[in-house]
């Protein structure tokens, strides 16, 4: 039962990470195309957001590339504020698998500095607005993610490696009830996450961010996960 309701807390948070690998992916399909205005362009054609990256750097004997500084906003319904702070992605995959229409990334550090999730004044939450979402228990989720990713890009996602996380904190922003504002730091450093196939494969991630969330998105799900204070006593 717990690990049914942490898979349901994380459902915007393992879509988050879904979400970066269509960005590693679009900038793998961009290899001849460097230049910076055009990974930013291709962000807003497959997202609807703008983009701002503050260094793109491909490097062009190792199969390597490193992204620094994105910003991507809010569109104007939601105030054009701040989506989400990315200082650092990056990303080292196979090459040898690209040529076989297939994504094997074997390294993927990814440093979120800031997420906001953002509810207008016509109640519209921006990470559900944008079409962000998950699908429902038992309908197959992991699968349909990666049958969805392949359709996108016509790319097989083979998984990755290693994935290493970093969360600094997070902010929920009501735009017709600023008292609601809140704001929490996750506080994440480095964390290690290895052969990442699926979404499954971030549930115990997903309970890490809870544990360091303090309660944060509680009251998006309307409960609070049981047995945590426990957990937190053993320092879990």
């Amino acid at each position: 039962m717990i690990k049914w309701i942490f898979k349901s807390v994380f459902r915007l948070l393992i879509t988050l990470v879904t979400l970066t690998v269509v960005l590693v992916v679009m900038l793998l399909l961009s290899y001849n195309s460097i230049l910076r205005v055009v990974i930013e362009h291709n962000i807003r054609e497959q997202t609807g957001m703008e983009a701002e990256i503050g260094r793109f750097h491909l490097a062009l004997i190792e199969p390597a590339i490193e992204i620094q500084n994105l910003e991507i906003y809010n569109p104007t319904n939601f105030g054009g504020t701040p989506f989400l702070n990315i200082p650092e992605i990056h990303v080292e995959y196979d090459r040898a698998a690209l040529m076989r229409r297939e994504i094997h990334i074997t390294l993927l550090r990814f440093n979120l500095g800031e997420l906001d999730i953002v509810k207008n004044e016509a109640g519209q939450t921006n990470i559900f607005a944008f079409g962000l979402k998950l699908p429902a228990k038992n309908s197959g989720g992991g699968s349909n993610v990666m049958a969805n990713l392949k359709t996108q890009t016509g790319y097989d996602f083979k998984g990755i490696d290693t994935l290493n996380v970093s969360i600094g904190k997070v902010k929920f922003i009501d735009l017709k009830n600023p008292q609601n504002n809140r704001a929490q730091t996750i506080g994440l450093e480095s964390v290690p996450v290895p052969n990442v196939k699926s979404p499954a494969d971030l549930e115990e991630l997903g309970a890490l961010i809870y544990l360091h969330s303090d309660g944060f998105f509680d009251p998006m799900v309307g409960r609070k996960i049981p047995g945590l204070d426990i957990l937190k006593q053993l320092g879990l």
